[in-house]
């Protein structure tokens, strides 16, 4: 199905609340997070938040690294 429309994608079919229920916002190791708590009680990075650019380069902070 092909929608022409100028509006995006995510106001069309909007996310359920539900899937943000289990994210929070943490600072770890001085910076911003948004972080995931899995099924074995671990927080997972879901998106780093950070103006600096050689942040993003931190293995560290890769989406998907589990936080100890």
């Amino acid at each position: 199905m092909i929608l022409y429309t100028p509006l995006s994608e995510s106001e069309i079919f909007p996310t359920p609340e539900n899937v943000y229920s289990n994210r929070q916002c943490i600072t770890y190791e001085g910076k911003t997070c948004f972080v995931e708590k899995n099924d074995h009680g671990e927080y997972q990075i879901v998106q780093l938040l950070s103006t600096d650019p050689q942040d993003y380069l931190n293995q560290k902070f890769t989406p998907g690294t589990i936080l100890s």
